[in-house]
């Protein structure tokens, strides 16, 4: 099916307008399959991602703000979802040392295994566009890249 029909709609302004509806649709489709996945576990895809980002920089401890500058979604609200996370046991959170206005946050031995669990489960989540071939991703990867990019 093509978005034409998902979103019954015949006739669009342009090829741009199509393809930024297209876009938006698609994202909503993805967000919604990596939900399922993660709901299994309790967590968002948001708190995923800030684990992600944590495990990645282990034993390093990052700051709210460090967080915030890493995540997929920028209009998340970090200091919030890193207080779930606590609640959950997934992160800790400590003092500073070189300035103590600053929290640390660094992953826990639980929320390590956790990504552990997601790691064994990448196969799942790599097949969310299992409809494309290897080629075809790397080219969707670069699209979206240029889309971003004025100087493409």
């Amino acid at each position: 099916m093509g978005i034409d029909q998902d979103i019954h709609q015949a006739k669009f302004r342009n090829e741009y307008q199509k393809a930024a509806i297209n876009l938006i649709y698609t994202y909503g489709w993805v967000t919604e399959k990596t939900k399922e996945l993660f709901s299994a576990e309790d967590i968002t895809p948001q708190q995923f991602n800030i684990l992600r980002i944590l495990r990645g920089s282990h034993p390093q401890p990052l700051s709210t703000l460090q967080i915030r500058e890493r995540m997929l979604d920028k209009m998340s609200d970090t200091s919030r979802i890193v207080d779930r996370l606590i609640a959950k046991g997934l992160v800790k959170k400590g003092l500073c040392k070189k300035d103590r206005r600053l929290v640390d946050i660094t992953i826990s031995d639980k929320g390590r295994k956790l990504l552990e669990k997601f790691d064994a489960r990448q196969d799942e989540l790599d097949g969310i566009l299992g409809n494309l071939s290897k080629k075809e991703a790397v080219i969707l990867s670069d699209l979206l890249d240029k889309i971003r990019d004025p100087n493409e």
